[in-house]
């Protein structure tokens, strides 16, 4: 299958402010690339439709002008095959660490240095979201080991919309026997399996096809991550409060900080006596709600 790529540079101060535009228009085919390095950002767009392609970029382009973000070089458009996208993704993916655990590009295998007593996840991001470069990954991932520290690794975690696989894995990694991750998008799950063989985890994680409704019924999560935009979350608030079994924790992410306190008033109607918690990264932010016992 041919891919198209639609590729704009766009001013580097600008970078977090796209970004916020993407996820405030829900725009899941689009991403921008912030190279800190050389201080260059850019902001592409892939699809199968190149016409459909340009009509959301002039959308974006409208949006970009009214947020005051001018363009640095017009437009560059090319065919990709499914090796130039995942070339594409080598040069803004590098790995990082938290605790113990390393996240590290699988194309860096031999070359990386793991210290003694760590952990490390080889990922190949592939199509799906999920490097764990984004600040809304490593809140998640901040929360998860914090609630291991504290609590251990008993019980199941979930991990609700799970990209590439990092959560999921990473809990695995953390040492929880029962981990679920699931998504609507079959090239996720795919890219998740590959994740987890590539680790030899395939035997500990379960990926799945599904939605935020058929993938919680029934189930009862210690641990359940949901790295998803803000209106979506608030959308199945219901769902996700439903899915935490008494003691277990529900981590909230994918929340721009200027939506976090309409984010934590939404879930307090189905969460009202939860302990709640929440912090910024940037731009971003996330809500830990932690259901009694």
């Amino acid at each position: 299958m041919a891919l198209f790529e639609l590729k704009v540079e766009i001013p580097a101060t600008a970078a977090g402010t796209v970004d916020e535009i993407l996820v405030e228009h829900g725009c899941e085919d689009w991403s921008v690339f912030d190279d800190v390095i050389v201080r260059r950002a850019w902001l592409v767009g892939i699809g199968t439709d190149p016409v459909e392609g340009e009509a959301q970029w002039r959308q974006i382009e409208v949006w970009l002008q009214a947020a005051g973000v001018a363009i640095v070089a017009p437009p560059e458009r090319r065919v990709l095959t499914d090796a130039d996208w995942r070339e594409s993704y080598k040069a803004h993916f590098h790995p990082w660490q938290f605790g113990r655990l390393h996240w590290v590009p699988v194309w860096q295998r031999e070359s990386y240095l793991v210290p003694p007593g760590d952990a490390v996840l080889w990922l190949d991001p592939g199509m799906a979201f999920g490097t764990g470069n984004h600040e809304t990954t490593r809140l998640c991932v901040e929360r998860l080991v914090a609630w291991v520290e504290a609590r251990g690794c008993d019980g199941r975690v979930v991990d609700a919309g799970c990209g590439s696989g990092i959560l999921a894995l990473s809990a695995a990694l953390l040492g929880f026997r029962d981990v679920v991750g699931f998504d609507n998008d079959p090239e996720a799950v795919r890219v998740s399996d590959e994740n987890a063989a590539a680790n030899g985890l395939a035997a500990r994680v379960r990926f799945q096809v599904a939605d935020l409704v058929t993938g919680l019924t029934g189930m009862e999560a210690e641990v359940l991550l949901a790295n998803i935009q803000a209106d979506v979350l608030l959308r199945f608030a219901r769902e996700l409060c439903a899915a935490v079994r008494p003691g277990g924790a529900l981590v909230l992410s994918g929340i721009l900080a200027v939506e976090n306190e309409k984010v934590r008033d939404g879930f307090a109607v189905f969460a009202p006596n939860w302990r709640c918690e929440h912090r910024n990264l940037g731009e971003w932010s996330d809500v830990l709600l932690v259901r009694p016992e």
